[in-house]
């Protein structure tokens, strides 16, 4: 939510400064300078990457607009109370523990523990799996960085359209100042969408890219953990070294709160 009220303040700025001093917000609305900015960059999108990742990136821009959520400590939760359940019944009914289980990555961790597997094949499986999640979080985050590239090359190009078109007519000194208004405008446009919304965007999927790897992160420990039977406060120390002392703090203050509540 803050990456939307982030644009939308940034756009007022703007608009607030063009009016300022009374100026005509409708000098800097030009349809075509529009078509040739926003038409290009997705047209060299187009041609600079696959329609699979164009189409990933459609899924993931909503991303982009929520605030994300730290699930965190019920991951350590979850996890404590498997280890629990792995040192008091061993890892056959850690199967009917997970059965329900919404996270797919804890899960299949947890089915191959059960299943027998030796740590080093556990390891390298869930390692795989966040190493390609990675990937693939990387290319939208490359994807939105090339079209902030595009959006003031565009707007460039658009510039450069508008000043042959006005040194073509110049017998008409009435329409130069106008004309060179719409040529600065589109570059005016790519700027604005390079650094006011597909950047923050990138960034923004990055910032939840980076905590959902942490998230794995944690759960491959505990994961490993569980397979080695150790204690249960062990491996909540473990896990938490992964986070912040504020982080820490935060989790122990809720749980004390959960635990007052009941």
């Amino acid at each position: 939510m803050n990456t939307l009220i982030g644009i939308i303040a940034g756009f007022a700025c703007i608009v607030v400064s063009i009016m300022w001093n009374g100026a005509d917000i409708n000098g800097y609305i030009d349809l075509a300078s529009i078509f040739v900015v926003v038409g290009g960059v997705l047209a060299a999108t187009l041609a600079s990457f696959p329609m699979s990742a164009l189409k990933n990136l459609l899924k993931v821009i909503p991303l982009a607009f929520k605030s994300p959520k730290s699930e965190i400590d019920k991951d350590i939760k979850l996890i404590l109370d498997l280890a629990n359940i792995a040192r008091r019944e061993g890892f056959l009914p850690l199967e009917e523990a997970v059965a329900n289980l919404d996270e797919p990555f804890l899960k299949k961790g947890i089915m191959l523990v059960s299943d027998g597997s030796n740590s080093d094949f556990v390891r390298n499986v869930m390692e795989t799996d966040i190493s390609f999640m990675q990937e693939r979080h990387s290319t939208s985050q490359a994807i939105l960085l090339q079209m902030s590239s595009f959006a003031p090359a565009f707007g460039m190009i658009g510039t450069l359209i508008g000043l042959v078109n006005m040194l073509g007519n110049l017998s008409d000194m009435a329409s130069l100042g106008p004309n060179m208004a719409v040529a600065l405008v589109t570059t005016f446009y790519g700027v604005i969408l390079a650094n006011l919304l597909f950047t923050p965007m990138a960034k923004k999927l990055k910032q939840l890219s980076d905590v959902e790897s942490l998230r794995k992160e944690i759960m491959l420990e505990g994961i490993l953990s569980i397979q080695e039977l150790e204690n249960p406060r062990i491996i909540e120390e473990k896990l938490q070294s992964f986070l912040s002392n504020t982080t820490v703090k935060q989790m122990k203050s809720n749980s004390a709160s959960d635990g007052g509540e009941k």
